[in-house]
């Protein structure tokens, strides 16, 4: 056997077991429970990073051929307050508004809104409302919601960085007792 021949074995019979010593130690992590899944506790940041990079990269994965309507109508803006304080306020705060006490006790903590379009566009922040997030809390309101009211919200969202707690409450208050349309 040629030394050039003996060295690739080598290197790639090193490469299977370290590749099978990572999966046997992984499994052997997981099977001890070592890691502490209770909400009372945030995640490593370590498994923090991962899983935000795995949501963006599948986010943006799946959000190339949505097209965004028109989303500066004002009426639009209000439908989507009115769908936002009925079903997101109590996760996710709105200006001048806190998040209720279920929102607040959950892990990973829901983020504040306010701050979701400078991160996301506006397709993606519909595909999230729409799609929710696996082991987040974040529910999928496809099944709750219409489209035009998952838009209604993006629309919503696209103008809270600019609202300050008095045109937030101004802007949902002649709505109170309306229901956001549901499928």
């Amino acid at each position: 056997m040629s030394r050039r021949r003996l060295v690739v074995l080598t290197a790639l019979a090193t490469t299977a077991l370290l590749g099978l010593l990572g999966l046997v130690g992984a499994a052997a992590f997981v099977w001890s429970g070592l890691y502490n899944v209770a909400a009372t506790t945030q995640h490593l940041q370590l498994t923090y990073s991962v899983l935000e990079r795995a949501m963006a990269q599948s986010v943006k994965l799946r959000t190339g051929d949505i097209k965004v309507p028109p989303l500066e109508d004002e009426q639009l803006v209000q439908r989507g307050a009115l769908c936002f304080q009925a079903n997101c306020v109590q996760c996710h705060g709105a200006p001048g508004v806190a998040p209720d006490p279920i929102g607040r006790s959950m892990q990973p903590l829901p983020g504040p809104l306010h701050v979701a379009t400078q991160r996301w566009s506006s397709a993606e922040l519909y595909w999230i409302t729409r799609n929710g997030i696996k082991m987040s809390g974040m529910p999928a309101w496809a099944f709750r919601m219409e489209d035009e009211d998952l838009w209604a919200v993006v629309a919503f969202l696209n103008r809270m960085p600019e609202l300050r707690p008095s045109e937030y409450r101004a802007l949902v208050a002649p709505m109170a007792g309306m229901q956001c349309r549901r499928e």
